[in-house]
Order: C-alpha cells, then sequence, then structure tokens
C-alpha cells in the first residue's frame, strides 16, 4: 500500500465530529496538516528503527489475550480520584466523582462542544506547534479525530492523584485517545496512568504547565494485552514549573513513546523517564524531543531497558538548546541489559546546542549482566536468580528514583519483581 493510500485508508475509517466553531477549526487544521504530510513510513528518520505501518496497518489489529494477574488496577490501594476508560471509552458510570478542590475535569467531547471552554487555545495547539519541529503525523490523525480522552484544569495543589484506568476486555478494538491537561500557576497534581487501551491506540496527552507549576505524572504500560500502542506527550513549560514523567512498561507487543518537551520559561525543570521490561516479540521505542528556549533550566532523560529472548528496545533522544538559552543543564542517559544474546538494543542519542554557557551530556551503553557481581553475590550463598534479579533492580534503580513518591516507587518495584518471577517460570 503505497504512502498516500495508506494516509487515505487511515482518514476514511473515522468522521470529524460537529463540536463548536473553535474545536472544528482545530480539527480542520490537524486533517489539512495530514493531509499535507502523509503518515510516517520506514524512510523517516525517526521511524527507522520501529516499522511505522504497524499503526497505519489497514489490518485488524490481533486478538489480545488478557493476563488475569494484571486485571486489578496497579494503583488501587492509592487513595485518588479514579477516571475509568473501558475499551477507549470513558465510563462515567464506574468513575468517581469528578469534583474536587483545584480540579475541573470533563469528558473531552463535551468540552469541544463548549464555545467558551477554557482548552480553547490549548486542545490541538501544544500538538500543532510541536510539529514545526518534527513531523508527528499520527498525533495530528488523533487530534483530527478523537472524541475519547479528559480535559483537566489543575488550579491548586490537589490533595489526590488522579487516576486513569483503561480497562480492555478481551475483543479487539482500536482507539483514539485525546487529553488536554493545563496546571495553572503555583498548583500541583499527580497524575497516574495504568493498565490497557485497547488491541491498537492511539493517545496524545497535551500538557500546559504555567509559572510556578508542577506535575508529577506515573505511567504503568504494557502487558500482553496491549498490542500495539503509540503515544505522545507534548509538553509546554513556563517559568520555575516543573514536569516529572515516568513509565514503566511490562512486556506488551508494540509500544512506541514519543516526548516532545518544550521548556519557555527560565528556572524550568523537566525529567522523563521510563523503566522498560520486555520478554519474547517485544518491540518497545522511547523517541525524546526536547526544547530549551529559555535561560537556567534542566532537563533530564533517563531510560533503563530489561531485555530477553529476541526482545527489542529502541531510544531516540534529543536535546536541542537554542540561542539564548544560557546555563542549560541537559543530561541524558540510554542503557540496555541483555539477558541472552538474541535482544536488540538500538539507541540514538543527539545534541545540538546553540548556547556556549552550557553543560550537556548524553551517554549510551548496552550490555549483559556483570559476571563479577553476579559471582560475588553467589559466593555469599544467594542463588543465582535472586542474584540476577537484585543486579537487574539495582540497574533499573536510577530510572526508578526519578519518581518522587516512595509509596509509587514501592508499588513499581514490587511490578518488577512479579515479571521476574514468572520469567524464571517460563
Amino acid at each position: 500500500m503505497a504512502k498516500d493510500d495508506v494516509t487515505k485508508y487511515k482518514i476514511d475509517c473515522y468522521t470529524l465530529p460537529a463540536e463548536s466553531n473553535w474545536a472544528n477549526q482545530t480539527r480542520a487544521d490537524a486533517l489539512s496538516w495530514l493531509n499535507q504530510n502523509g503518515l510516517p513510513n520506514g524512510r523517516e528518520e525517526y521511524w527507522k528503527y520501529t516499522n511505522p505501518l504497524s499503526f497505519n496497518s489497514s489490518k485488524p489489529p490481533l486478538k489480545n489475550e488478557i493476563d488475569p494477574s494484571y486485571k486489578k488496577p496497579i494503583f488501587d490501594n492509592i487513595d485518588c480520584v479514579k477516571l475509568v476508560f473501558v475499551d477507549g471509552v470513558l465510563d462515567l458510570e464506574n468513575s468517581d466523582d469528578l469534583t474536587l478542590t483545584g480540579l475541573e475535569i470533563e469528558p473531552l467531547a463535551k468540552a469541544n462542544k463548549n464555545e467558551d471552554h477554557w482548552s480553547l487555545g490549548y486542545f490541538g495547539n501544544i500538538e500543532g506547534s510541536s510539529q514545526k519541529v518534527v513531523k508527528k503525523t499520527l498525533a495530528s490523525l488523533n487530534t483530527a479525530f478523537a472524541v475519547q480522552g479528559l480535559t483537566i484544569k489543575i488550579t491548586d495543589k490537589v490533595s489526590k492523584p488522579i487516576s486513569v484506568v483503561y480497562y480492555h476486555t478481551d475483543q479487539i478494538s482500536e482507539a483514539l485517545i485525546h487529553h488536554v491537561i493545563k496546571i495553572e500557576k503555583n498548583a500541583h497534581a499527580t497524575l497516574l496512568e495504568s493498565g490497557g487501551i485497547s488491541s491498537r491506540s492511539n493517545c496524545v496527552m497535551e500538557l500546559s504547565l504555567e509559572e510556578n507549576a508542577s506535575l508529577d505524572h506515573i505511567r504503568v504500560q504494557g502487558r500482553s494485552h496491549e498490542r500495539e500502542s503509540i503515544t505522545y506527550i507534548f509538553s509546554n513549560l513556563e517559568v520555575n514549573s516543573c514536569l516529572k514523567s515516568f513509565t514503566l512498561t511490562v512486556n506488551g507487543r508494540l509500544t512506541r513513546n514519543e516526548y516532545i518537551v518544550n521548556i519557555n520559561g527560565e528556572n524550568a525543570k523537566a525529567h522523563v523517564g521510563g523503566a522498560i521490561v520486555g520478554d519474547n516479540g517485544f518491540s518497545h521505542d522511547d523517541t525524546v524531543f526536547i526544547t530549551h528556549s529559555a535561560p537556567n533550566c534542566e532537563s533530564r532523560q533517563v531510560f533503563k531497558k530489561v531485555l530477553r529472548n529476541g526482545a527489542k528496545g529502541v531510544f531516540q533522544g534529543k536535546i536541542l538548546v537554542k540561542e539564548g538559552a544560557q546555563k542549560t543543564d541537559g543530561y541524558q542517559i540510554s542503557q540496555g541489559l541483555m539477558l541472552d544474546e538474541d535482544s536488540n538494543f538500538l539507541a540514538k542519542p543527539e545534541l545540538e546546542i546553540y548556547a556556549d554557557d552550557v553543560i550537556c551530556s548524553h551517554g549510551s551503553t548496552c550490555g549483559e549482566i556483570d559476571p563479577t557481581a553476579l559471582f560475588y553475590l553467589t559466593s555469599r550463598g544467594i542463588p543465582k536468580p535472586e542474584a540476577q534479579d537484585m543486579l537487574v533492580l539495582a540497574f533499573l534503580n536510577e530510572a526508578i528514583d526519578e519518581i518522587t513518591s516512595n509509596e509509587i516507587k514501592e508499588i513499581i518495584s514490587k511490578r518488577l519483581l512479579d515479571w521476574m518471577l514468572k520469567r524464571h517460570k517460563s
């Protein structure tokens, strides 16, 4: 199928909704950009390691095999505001009350019909402006057609985490989800995401952090019931704002997570990281683009991947420091730990700097478990499987340490231990 035919097929799969004038215009602009540029293909620079045709395919996704041990949401024991999606559709009946001090939540479909809604100027705009740096036409497809999602405005320091839970049944399904989140001046919130959206999913999140705003974002994804998943996080950071985003991916089939971070205000900070563990048939791609446009700002990219049985891990990370963004502190590390000789880790770190007073570094390594460390542990009576698990967790700890909450760190570590125990049985 030719590139233009693929784009036409995808467009023909969806219908433009009838909404407010501004939302209709935003969707029309996204569709126009998509028509001009087409969906991605394997010849494009940022798709050289992951075949985008899986996300463009005219074939229906494969039927999922639900792992019953993961049906309980990972963050269920945390006191939070829970928002539920089932097969990519918002389920208000099983969601918590949306009213909480410092928080305004509405379904995307309802917000986009309101001519005076606050999301005017945010929905599609953060995503659209980011397209000028690198084309993200699968995100344009989402903006043009997604009707499922949430608009969340955070006006104060929210006392409870916001937990978005995705349930997926055993039916074959495709989903487009689009979230718009605004954190106002001096406000703070913790956002949790967990579960599997659908057999094939395309999820976009647009984040706007105003002056002194902060957001902790923790996401858990993967497992057997996510076949093909692509996610985008587009974010704008203003003066003294702070974004911390961490993703745990446990197995799955094909996952690509893209982070596009625009640091626009002085003294802002952006930390993005991930701990990824994958097994047979697993392919995982983290693609990150952080732009520093203001002085005295900090960014961190910390990604660790543990792979076995032919699993593939990809990391593409870029730090762009614009002229005038002096005193930038940019740090990037990506590492792969191979548990056998069949797995594959591909990394492409980049720095592009137009300021002369910066501290920027990147590094990437790939290897196996240190045999000296393993021998040291086993020589002190620790069984070899347990010693290997200890070294795997130690390897992942730098990424997990990016999480602010100790309670959530423990939950993440427990999920990783569960994966390692299952690994020993398989």
